[in-house]
């Protein structure tokens, strides 16, 4: 390859990479953004999807919008529903399709708020940006498919996922926040997270430092991955219960809401000390193996496990602060998107020495 084409290649994944770390940080914008239309109760503010009350620009006040459009666009929501059973009766999931049809919290439709409204709506805004990114991201990508194709791949796998993320949300929307509907569409966001690290890190991997290998921090990270996944799921289901409890005590008393939750809350609550204990193990390794640079990471994971602890507790015992359930949700996915970054750098490490010694064979 000539010095000339290699300079390019460089200059060219150099540009993909901040473009993929621009597209990552705008997934946590996304995230952010989502926990607080949930934490404000905004998310039925716009009750059809992709448009807001049949506009591409949502109203400012109910007399802009037609009489009786509860029933109208309850009516709505109901037929795609319908749709959606019938999918699920042809894959063999005749009991969820029943459930679907028979949820009484579908059949309740939420009155216009402006404010929970322009919540939902600027929510929607940040997904298009991000879809924009994605395909801007995919475009800069189609360059490598000739010298490093999985980068291609992966980007168009990241694009595939976000137009499935949308549809995620029109259902969200249509059955009327179905919490573990609301579940589902958490997922796919982190899976998002770590294509995009994937494909950056590639496309800068001759760019990146060498790192020398750390023993057990793979299985370590694994561990902390596999662990966050299911404090983040456990998460969700705490959140579906504290909904629950909420709308049950007329959103008042949130310090009597921590005593109605049930064992799933305290599962969430232990998984913390096992997530704690794992990364402060995580730190012994890297700092006994005087590797400084993976010991400045381990410590921001632990610094990162420590903020959501703190955090955790006080939404335990100072009654769900509004304010703080949004913070909650983005450091739990953001250690996912650390940890996987990390796991990215003691893989490649491993796989540098592995190679070195067959060459000195």
């Amino acid at each position: 390859m000539s010095l000339k084409l290699t300079q390019q290649n460089n200059s060219h994944a150099k540009s993909y990479g901040k473009l993929a770390i621009i597209t990552i940080i705008a997934v946590y914008l996304l995230i952010l953004v989502g926990g607080i239309v949930r934490s404000s109760g905004s998310g039925m503010g716009c009750p059809d999807w992709p448009k807001c009350f049949g506009n591409w620009v949502p109203p400012t006040d109910e007399s802009q919008l037609p009489a009786g459009y509860q029933q109208v666009y309850m009516e709505k929501r109901l037929a795609k529903n319908e749709r959606l059973a019938l999918f699920l009766e042809r894959i063999g999931m005749a009991n969820t399709a029943s459930e679907l049809r028979t949820e009484e919290a579908i059949l309740q439709e939420s009155e216009f708020n402006a404010v929970n409204t322009w919540i939902e709506y600027i929510n929607r805004l940040v997904g298009v940006m991000i879809g924009l990114l994605i395909i801007a991201t995919f475009y800069r990508s189609l360059k490598f498919w000739n010298y490093k194709r999985s980068i291609t791949i992966l980007s168009g796998v990241a694009l595939v996922l976000v137009l499935f993320q949308g549809w995620l949300g029109s259902l969200v929307v249509s059955t009327n926040l179905l919490p573990w509907m609301v579940t589902i569409h958490m997922l796919p966001a982190l899976l998002l997270v770590a294509l995009l690290e994937l494909a950056a890190f590639r496309a800068k991997e001759q760019h990146n430092r060498r790192f020398s290998q750390v023993k057990g921090a793979t299985a370590a990270l694994w561990g902390a991955i596999v662990l966050t996944v299911l404090q983040v799921v456990l998460g969700t289901q705490v959140r579906e219960a504290i909904d629950t409890i909420a709308a049950g005590m007329g959103f008042q008393n949130r310090v009597l809401w921590v005593d109605q939750l049930n064992v799933v809350f305290y599962i969430h609550r232990s998984f913390s000390w096992v997530l704690l204990l794992v990364h402060i193990y995580l730190v012994y390794i890297c700092s006994r193996a005087r590797n400084r640079e993976l010991s400045r990471w381990a410590t921001v994971l632990l610094v990162v496990v420590l903020a959501e602890a703190v955090v955790g507790i006080v939404l335990a015992y100072f009654g769900f602060p509004a304010y703080l359930q949004p913070v909650h949700l983005l450091l739990g996915t953001l250690l996912f998107g650390l940890q996987f970054y990390m796991l990215l750098i003691v893989r490649s490490s491993t796989t540098e020495q592995v190679n070195h010694k067959l060459q000195t064979c």
